[in-house]
Formats: C-alpha cells, sequence, structure tokens
C-alpha cells in the first residue's frame, strides 16, 4: 500500500472542510488503513463517511487487498495535535509532565503552550486553619507527556 499516496488523498479530502484536522494515520503490514480525524466543532458520521469514500474511491480493490477505517478520536485518549487543546478551553485537563502532574480548567491554549488554572486548599500563612487560593500553571506544548480531558459528570 503506498502510504504516500493514501497520505495525500486524506490531506485533499480534509482541505474541503477547513474545520477537520488529522490527528492519526497509520497504515498497518496486513494493510489495515486507520484515519483519526477531528474538528474544531466536532465531525459529523457523514464527514467520515465523505473522507472515507475519498480514499477509497482511489483505489482498485482487485489489485489492492486494504481495509479502512475513518474515525474520530475517544475522550479517553490522550490530546495529540495543538488544535484539540483549542478546542477544549474551559474544559478540565489532567496533564502529565516528567516533572508533575497538574488537573485544572484549561484557560488558554496557543502555539507555544496552555495554561490551566485551579484552586487548591493551603495552609494559612499566619495562625490554624486552611486558605482556598487560586493556582495557575503555563505549560508548553513541548512539556506535556500525556493531557486527556477529564469526564465530569
Amino acid at each position: 500500500m503506498d502510504q504516500t499516496k493514501v497520505r495525500d488523498l486524506v490531506d485533499e479530502a480534509l482541505a474541503l472542510n477547513e474545520s477537520l484536522y488529522l490527528i492519526d494515520f497509520v497504515i498497518s503490514e496486513n494493510n489495515k488503513i486507520q484515519i483519526t480525524v477531528d474538528g474544531d466543532n466536532g465531525v459529523p458520521l457523514s464527514e467520515c463517511i465523505r473522507i472515507s469514500r475519498s480514499v477509497d474511491n482511489n483505489f482498485d480493490r482487485e489489485e489492492e487487498d486494504f481495509s479502512l477505517e475513518v474515525s474520530t478520536p475517544d475522550i479517553a485518549h490522550p490530546l495529540k495535535v495543538n488544535r484539540q487543546y483549542i478546542k477544549n478551553i474551559n474544559r478540565i485537563l489532567k496533564v502529565k509532565t516528567s516533572v508533575e502532574e497538574f488537573e485544572g480548567t484549561l484557560v488558554e491554549a496557543d502555539e507555544d503552550k496552555i495554561v490551566l488554572n485551579w484552586k487548591a486548599r493551603e495552609p494559612k500563612p499566619i495562625g490554624k486553619g486552611k486558605v482556598t487560593v487560586s493556582k495557575a500553571a503555563t505549560i508548553a506544548y513541548k512539556d506535556i507527556i500525556e493531557a486527556k480531558v477529564k469526564i465530569v459528570f
């Protein structure tokens, strides 16, 4: 299976809807093509079908034996692309870096970094008891090992 040709076909299909972007693209040894796409406003099933057909229609199944799967990312999977962070602003993220873990509301995401806010209970500077304080962390994408959206019911 020609990986470059498949990738070009996927890119062409995604170009028709600029709110969509590629998350993952894998061709296994037994020609199973797995394409994962996401969108700034979600991905309707019709778009997954359209992308699948634009790839499938450009190959002759008599010559190439392959399976094709176009899907959207599972909420349990980590964020992989910067645009996914922008899409999830105002949601709670669990972020792991090599130094520590954070859990907070994503309040900002740009090309280089994200900003998380959360509240924490800390001992009072004077006296007994605790006080609630607001905390923030600015984390560069390059420092993020894993980031997942926390599902709150």
